[in-house]
């Protein structure tokens, strides 16, 4: 049986002479394994299907579905959406690999999830769209909701009252915690911000230094990993820190 769905892919193999198996985040069926056939052959028309299965590519598709067999196959596909500058653009393509990567590192279970995926789908987008200040800002944004869309969003906000962010319990608290997972002043600050924003466009807005960004990229990723078991160390991450400065 073959079905409609848009995905994004996040990793591509080599698989036999011609072929790849290309590993995609569905709307419909969640991560899915399929085999595209063809692409790798040595004609121009093969060599110009394959930038369709560049990480972070958003497609229109029609698969193959059957929930017995681990390896499926596509159809048909053609782009969901046609980037300007997330292929070409160094920056921007370096926070698509970071976004691709923390999929990879998060997603155990071939589940649908379609929140997760207009999350996924539309940071991607934006990113295509938006400035050099938006672009340094958006890989906070999405892991901060990366996490809630995971199931542990970090409740309540920062105050007077609760001016810590405890990423180990998930809340913000009036005092420190005991153990070293946490964010107090302006990183638990930003951290509330992010957490309420409600236009991507307003990441434009944020102006905090090199120095809390690169540790709020670190706490970030800590407050990921003490969710998701055998989360593992995300490579991308010390290449992102370096080239948003």
């Amino acid at each position: 049986m073959t079905h409609k769905t848009r995905g994004i892919i996040l990793r591509t193999i080599r698989y036999g002479d011609t072929s790849v198996i290309a590993t995609a985040y569905t709307e419909l069926f969640g991560i899915q394994t399929y085999i595209v056939k063809g692409i790798r052959q040595q004609t121009k028309k093969a060599s110009s299907k394959a930038i369709y299965f560049q990480p972070a590519a958003i497609l229109e598709m029609v698969v193959y579905r059957n929930e017995f067999k681990n390896l499926n196959f596509i159809k048909e596909y053609q782009w969901g959406y046609l980037y300007e500058n997330v292929l070409f653009d160094v920056v921007k393509n370096t926070v698509a690999m970071y976004i691709v990567e923390m999929m990879q590192h998060c997603l155990k279970q071939p589940e649908a999830n379609p929140d997760m995926f207009y999350l996924v789908q539309d940071t991607l987008v934006q990113l295509d769209k938006g400035n050099q200040a938006f672009t340094g800002m958006l890989p906070l944004y999405f892991t901060l909701h990366l996490g809630g869309e995971l199931g542990f969003r970090i409740q309540g906000e920062y105050s007077a009252q609760t001016p810590v962010a405890d990423l180990m319990e998930g809340q913000f608290i009036s005092e420190k915690p005991e153990h070293p997972y946490y964010l107090d002043g302006k990183a638990a600050m930003i951290t509330s911000q992010l957490l309420n924003l409600n236009f991507y466009n307003d990441l434009e807005q944020f102006q905090i230094t090199r120095q809390i960004k690169r540790e709020l990229m670190v706490a970030y990723q800590n407050y990921i990993a003490l969710h998701v078991q055998d989360f593992g160390v995300i490579k991308s991450l010390p290449i992102l820190q370096e080239i948003l400065g």
